[in-house]
């Protein structure tokens, strides 16, 4: 598989939306889709990771697909306002790399 920047997903979200009349859903829907998506992440996580199994009729999901489904809803959600995801990620790592610079203790590096 071959590797996609950020706005090759957006566009590629878009041309995918952009073939349906009723187009991107309101922020709020969005949002509300996300939390879904995110709780169905939460559900995965913890039968794997946590103490509570599957049921045995419940559907093999599996964390990649969930986390499929935010990253997809992410992308919708910025598209829909006009975000460049990519610009946002520069914006937010610059911010860690700012204001969190020693609020975390760094692996020590040989040269």
């Amino acid at each position: 598989m071959t590797e996609k920047t950020l706005a090759e997903m957006q566009r590629e979200v878009d041309r995918y939306i952009s073939q349906f009349k009723e187009g991107y859903f309101s922020p709020l829907s969005m949002l509300a889709r996300m939390s879904e998506e995110v709780g169905e992440l939460a559900r995965e996580v913890n039968h794997r990771f946590g103490e509570k199994p599957k049921k045995a009729d419940e559907a093999d999901n599996s964390i990649e697909m969930e986390l499929g489904d935010v990253l997809f809803i992410v992308i919708c959600f910025a598209n829909s306002l006009g975000i460049d995801l990519a610009e946002a990620h520069d914006r937010v790592l610059n911010k860690f790399n700012t204001r969190d610079a020693d609020r975390w203790t760094r692996k020590n590096v040989e040269p």
